[in-house]
């Protein structure tokens, strides 16, 4: 007789619009975890392509993962976001993007990582790697945003919304993914604003992920490099200030809007590549 797996202390939510070509790496990378068990929730925002035949299907397979399968018809990520994580009920929220490969180690590290950590550990940020992880570039980039980086550059987020690992009860004393609140682009920098009032974020090197190279340039979708160097060197109690009082203008103005991420242009479909494994 097989053992009983344990109780269900994970769930990763994927939001994905129109993402046929992509999807499949992430769900097997999914797959592949030796954390057992887990729920998976994903969200179709709209998709126009074969992504949610593709979602059912993988769900069929799975083994010790259990699967929800939602759809959001209000076009924008963060609306699909919220629609997810509102059916979130485990201890621990992993949030994951649809073209992004997770390592078979990422959700059994992130899960051993916030278990040891003190309650004061709102969650952790994984590292993107878009080199072979275990290279000496790559290894010095992780070490860097581990060790140096939340000491020169304090309470802020050094790594993008396809790798929170969060504890659940800060999720939601932050308010969490919110259209009202925050409808812009670099959602997931203005959500860890929020997160690290109820405690830090942390980063391991031993947590990372794998973005698609699609990613290289979203020059059209973000902040300029001046918004950004202010960014860096706002202080801590003046983030506030940065985010309501001076990017949601500028956003507004330059019409980013979340919905823009839907229109692609920034997204090289014509030759990108699905996410890769180490």
């Amino acid at each position: 007789m097989q053992a009983p797996l344990g109780p269900v202390r994970w769930t990763v939510v994927i939001p994905y619009f129109d993402e046929e070509r992509y999807l499949p790496a992430t769900l097997e990378s999914l797959s592949a975890q030796t954390l057992r068990p887990f729920r998976v929730v994903l969200v179709d925002n709209g998709s126009r392509d074969g992504s949610a035949g593709i979602a059912r299907a993988w769900a069929k397979k799975q083994i010790g993962i259990e699967v929800q399968l939602l759809a959001e018809p209000t076009p924008g990520q963060v609306h699909a976001l919220a629609r997810g994580v509102a059916a979130v009920a485990t201890e621990f929220l992993a949030i994951a993007d649809a073209d992004t490969f997770y390592p078979a180690h990422y959700l059994a590290t992130a899960d051993r990582l916030l278990r040891a950590a003190p309650a004061a550990v709102a969650g952790y940020i994984g590292h993107d790697v878009r080199r072979p992880p275990h290279g000496p570039l790559m290894r010095a980039k992780r070490w860097f945003y581990s060790r140096v980086a939340p000491w020169l550059l304090p309470r802020q987020a050094h790594g993008g919304g396809y790798a929170h690992c969060l504890r659940m009860a800060a999720y939601r004393a932050s308010g969490g993914y919110s259209p009202e609140r925050w409808p812009y682009v670099l959602k997931d920098h203005e959500l860890a604003n929020r997160l690290w009032k109820q405690g830090r974020l942390a980063m391991d090197q031993a947590l990372w992920v794998r973005p698609s190279a699609r990613r290289a340039d979203r020059r059209a979708v973000r902040w300029t490099l001046g918004e950004r160097l202010l960014y860096h060197g706002t202080p801590p109690a003046l983030k506030d200030w940065f985010w309501y009082g001076f990017m949601a203008e500028r956003f507004r103005r330059r019409g980013l809007r979340d919905t823009v991420l839907r229109q692609r242009g920034w997204d090289g479909l014509a030759g990108g590549r699905p996410p890769q494994s180490a």
